[in-house]
């Protein structure tokens, strides 16, 4: 009879936990409740077995829904944390991240409210000194010191341009250079990303990464696909990158950025006078300030922003991922108490624990004198994660204006393709263009950055050719800020960001 009554509890739960669709977190939340609930241990760990499963394989694990996440991990342990970009890994201890057990099983919960559009990396901590990864999350962001468990929320939209497509041609990444630096006293080396097509190509804008070799890194930075993916896609023009390793060439172990990049007068001398002339003396460059950036995060900001301040007749756009001005107060003072420069700047910080203060204070100074600024926040920690997902932002905002017009229409297309919208940034107009291969059914729609749809632009079928829309942001009072269209037709489905800047 008691196994009767057992299997029954069972079958009654098997559906619940196959379907794994909740309408909402309280409904989650019940039939969690329910499964522990079941007095014999071994029905209950046969259903919350299944039940967990069944999250695992819709890549539910942590549990998300509108604002509301639960960690989960199942095993033996006295205690089970979370630590991660929500409380600073840690350091922050007026935050809750400690896991509670579940009754009388094995299954621990950390539940916590986010922004539904949030992107968080983050580990578990076992007793209190064994790091590991999320066993049951098969998202992961690489980090300077390994991977680790992602987070994403509901709304979050990974970006599609990090993503490497086949069709998509690859410009040429060069071995490790060398060059000794009279002004620093010893060997740095760098690499150079040229764009496809390269030996038919002159005048080429040029960007400076600094922490280059992770920046290069597909599994962080992912630069080189974001430029092979831009480039392709007609948003940029070509561009090359000459990537900064902070690392002694003959000890890879002995990074050096800490000395490197915080506000130092010898290496802003050796970028400025040794290496941009070496560059430009041996490849097609740009050499206008207007067309030669300097990027960087976190330490890397601070460097930008002072490359800005200091050599504005060397950089005139300036890429700051992640400051950490709070290291170097004084980068502030210098823009508060000095004139204009002649420079753009674009700025990106997350929300949690990524220097988001000191940001807004730059911000505010950079406005109060009528820089030329991009700034943005997102719900993000101090992650390669945000970084990667931002690059092409930033690139646009350099680039974009003059690079992505509409193609000629009256050829017909070889494939269909998500061509771009000109110009961007943009307002109160741009022009979004796109070729269909075939006669199709075609979907043009508008989505802001929570992912939720604006408005359908075209719901009609069109012929095979170059197509455009004038979308005005007028017409649907958008707010500044980033933007998603996409094109989908039965074949193919394309999606770009676009920047409406007031």
């Amino acid at each position: 009879m008691k196994i009767i009554f057992n299997l029954l509890i069972f079958f009654l739960f098997v559906p619940c936990a196959m379907a794994q669709s909740f309408s909402s977190y309280f409904a989650f939340r019940d039939s969690l409740n329910r499964i522990i609930a079941i007095p014999d241990a071994n029905t209950r760990n046969l259903v919350l077995t299944d039940f967990l499963n069944g999250l695992q394989s819709a890549n539910k694990i942590p549990f998300a829904i509108g604002d509301s996440v639960a960690f989960l991990y199942r095993g033996n342990a006295n205690s089970v944390r979370w630590n991660g970009d929500f409380n600073s890994w840690g350091s922050v201890g007026n935050i809750q991240t400690n896991g509670s057990r579940l009754g009388n099983s094995d299954l621990w919960i950390l539940e916590q409210t986010f922004p539904s559009d949030a992107r968080l990396d983050y580990k578990i901590v076992l007793n209190g000194n064994t790091w590991i990864l999320d066993p049951r999350n098969a998202f992961q962001q690489m980090s300077g010191f390994g991977p680790n468990s992602e987070l994403r929320m509901p709304n979050y939209i990974f970006p599609p341009e990090v993503i490497r497509r086949p069709n998509v041609p690859q410009g040429a990444f060069s071995p490790n250079q060398l060059i000794n630096s009279v002004h620093l006293g010893y060997t740095v080396q760098y690499r150079i990303y040229t764009p496809a097509g390269y030996d038919s190509l002159s005048n080429l804008p040029v960007v400076y990464v600094t922490d280059g070799h992770e920046y290069a890194n597909d599994q962080m930075g992912s630069m080189l696909i974001v430029l092979d993916n831009l480039i392709y896609d007609g948003v940029i023009p070509p561009v090359m990158a000459v990537f900064l390793d902070p690392r002694n060439p003959s000890n890879l172990s002995q990074n050096r950025r800490m000395q490197e990049l915080p506000i130092n007068p010898n290496y802003l001398r050796f970028v400025k006078e040794e290496l941009v002339p070496r560059i430009d003396s041996l490849y097609r460059t740009n050499p206008l300030p207007s067309a030669r950036a300097i990027l960087g995060t976190s330490l890397g900001g601070i460097n930008s922003a002072y490359f800005g301040i200091a050599a504005p007749e060397t950089f005139g756009l300036i890429a700051i991922q992640s400051p950490a001005f709070w290291y170097r107060p004084q980068i502030l003072t210098m823009y508060q108490d000095s004139a204009r420069k002649p420079i753009r700047i674009s700025m990106t910080v997350g929300t949690f624990f990524d220097g988001q203060n000191e940001a807004r204070q730059m911000r505010d100074i950079l406005r109060s004198k009528a820089y030329q600024l991009y700034y943005r926040e997102v719900p993000q920690g101090h992650s390669w994660g945000q970084w990667r997902g931002l690059l092409d932002e930033a690139l646009i905002y350099f680039f974009g204006i003059k690079s992505n017009a509409p193609k000629p229409q009256g050829t017909k297309p070889t494939r269909s393709k998500l061509l771009g919208n000109y110009p961007n940034p943009f307002n109160p107009t741009t022009i979004i263009t796109y070729q269909l291969a075939t006669p199709s059914d075609v979907q043009l729609e508008l989505f802001d950055v929570l992912g939720r749809k604006i408005a359908t632009l075209v719901n009609t079928r069109q012929a095979s050719g170059t197509h455009t829309y004038t979308l005005n942001a007028l017409q649907f009072s958008l707010s500044s800020g980033v933007y998603f269209y996409r094109v989908r037709t039965r074949e193919f489905s394309e999606t770009q960001k676009l920047l409406l800047m007031k």
